[in-house]
């Protein structure tokens, strides 16, 4: 039997894993962090639960293939899932800018509010539309696709690639400005910051989630990656945390074994680093084995940016019954900013669905305020200094508190500051390069990376994760983990087994 040794167990090494188990591999993932996981996570305090991660899961829907490969490593089988009513809502003024689930409610409510924009609206909505019939792609990857599998995959995107394509040719704010009300405007420019950033991630999130391909598994994502660990550990796994793997020995063009902080050595046939890009190609490898389409990315901010964010949790002493899930108002003055301007608006989100999150009578909030890569360097400076870190932390609390009052008055002496996490705490616990959550963020300039996670000069090792495709995140996370998988066992002359 050969053996697999996994770097890092987030949703991708989770799920190499079970499919190596599923397909006769001996398998152990190595992961850093006590917790498995990831960035797929959640933490306590104070008597509530933080959910870190999922604000929307794409793959939810009963019947397709995606929600098949989540059942299948045990993620969302047997799982309640929830429907919120609203992606989001967007005050502006005195007006509020739904983001329907009800794609018809959301026409609607919009020409409601700007009559004028009719035109521009029927055609967002009817864009959107034609994304209901796509899925996103969970079988074989391209590079093992034989001419007739490309042939009809290629076919089957007639009717979105379109789409696909309009919209990644315009940026957040062209797109902002087909509207002429200005609650309109805002509530589109304000998804990305100002810049190159393509429009095509708004379409493709309001698509699956319209679409009904996009929802919220109960319990939140640390319950998704545990119910992930129980099923690898059923199929006979094994994984051994705090243990940071700092380097990779090799010989002749592959990798024997691999060293850990503490000086373990633990030795495979077949290595797959389901980690962060720049700690593989510049930690574990040394820089030895670069990958150009790595090293222009990383090497090119501009077009290919990263983004991480400050992620604020809240206790609220009473419930919250009449608010949006997701609400974003506008909010003087904070201190805080974001693309290297001052912060406009703050995102909320509440959990009022889940009652276990919080003591009873009580609700969790939660606020992520993006940052972009001015931001990351200055919280890697800031990181260095503990006590200026902790203060910027403490003016966080402050700001997020009396804006909160300020625009929710009645909930003046109800909120609880539980927790201040940055792009560092990413960092420092994830390995992410930056305190990236997500891959590489589309821009106009930037080409899209469909990696197949092949080492150039190493032929038994593989990266695996959300870096390899477009737009990251846990689906491709996922699907990653079971392609690498299907690489090992052709090269094996194995029948791969979902």
């Amino acid at each position: 039997m050969k053996k697999i040794i996994i770097i890092g167990g987030g949703i991708a090494g989770l799920s190499a894993g079970i499919f190596a188990q599923l397909n006769g591999f001996e398998t152990e993932i190595l992961e850093k962090h006590h917790t498995i996981g990831g960035e797929c996570t959640g933490w306590d305090r104070n008597g509530y639960h933080i959910d870190g991660c999922i604000h929307w899961l794409v793959g939810t829907k009963e019947g397709t293939a995606l929600r098949k490969l989540w059942d299948r490593v045990g993620a969302l089988d047997g799982v309640k899932i929830y429907h919120p009513e609203s992606f989001m809502a967007v005050e502006y003024e005195e007006k509020t800018v739904h983001f329907y689930r009800d794609l018809d409610l959301l026409k609607n409510s919009w020409i409601e509010i700007s009559p004028d924009d009719k035109g521009a609206i029927e055609e967002f909505c009817n864009d959107i539309k034609k994304l209901h019939t796509f899925e996103v792609p969970s079988g074989k990857p391209l590079d093992l696709m034989n001419i007739m599998e490309k042939a009809k995959f290629f076919f089957s995107m007639r009717n979105v690639g379109p789409v696909i394509n309009k919209y990644n040719k315009i940026t957040i704010g062209e797109l902002a400005d087909r509207f002429e009300d200005p609650a309109l405007k805002h509530a589109i420019g304000t998804f990305m910051p100002e810049g190159n950033y393509s429009a095509l991630p708004i379409v493709f999130a309001l698509g699956t989630f319209t679409g009904g391909q996009s929802s919220i598994p109960i319990g939140g994502s640390k319950k998704l990656a545990l119910r992930m660990q129980d099923r690898y550990l059923k199929l006979g796994g094994t994984i051994k945390t705090s243990t940071e793997v700092k380097k990779l020995e090799i010989e002749n063009g592959q990798v024997k074994q691999v060293r850990t902080k503490n000086g373990e050595l633990f030795s495979g046939d077949y290595f797959i680093a389901a980690c962060d890009a720049k700690v593989l190609y510049e930690g574990l490898l040394n820089g030895d084995y670069p990958d150009p389409e790595f090293e222009k990315r990383f090497n090119n901010p501009e077009d290919y940016p990263l983004a991480s964010n400050i992620y604020v949790g809240i206790g609220y002493h009473d419930e919250i019954k009449d608010i949006p899930r997701t609400l974003k108002f506008n909010v003087d003055e904070l201190g805080i900013k974001q693309n290297n301007k001052p912060v406009e608006f703050l995102q909320m989100t509440h959990y009022n669905y889940e009652p276990d999150f919080a003591p009873e009578g009580n609700t969790v909030i939660t606020f992520a305020i993006n940052q972009y890569e001015p931001e990351l360097e200055k919280w890697e400076s800031l990181a260095k200094d503990k006590e200026a870190y902790n203060q910027e932390k403490n003016k966080i609390r402050v700001a997020i508190i009396s804006a909160m009052e300020n625009r929710f008055p009645d909930m003046k002496d109800k909120l609880e500051v539980l927790d201040v996490a940055t792009p560092q705490t990413y960092q420092r616990y994830c390995n992410a390069y930056k305190g990236a959550f997500m891959g590489f963020w589309p821009t106009i300039q930037g080409k899209e990376l469909n990696h197949t996670g092949n080492i150039n000069g190493l032929d038994n090792t593989w990266l695996s994760g959300q870096w390899l495709q477009p737009p990251g995140g846990l689906p491709t996370a996922l699907i990653t983990g079971k392609d690498t998988i299907m690489r090992i066992c052709k090269r094996e002359k194995l029948d791969f087994k979902v």
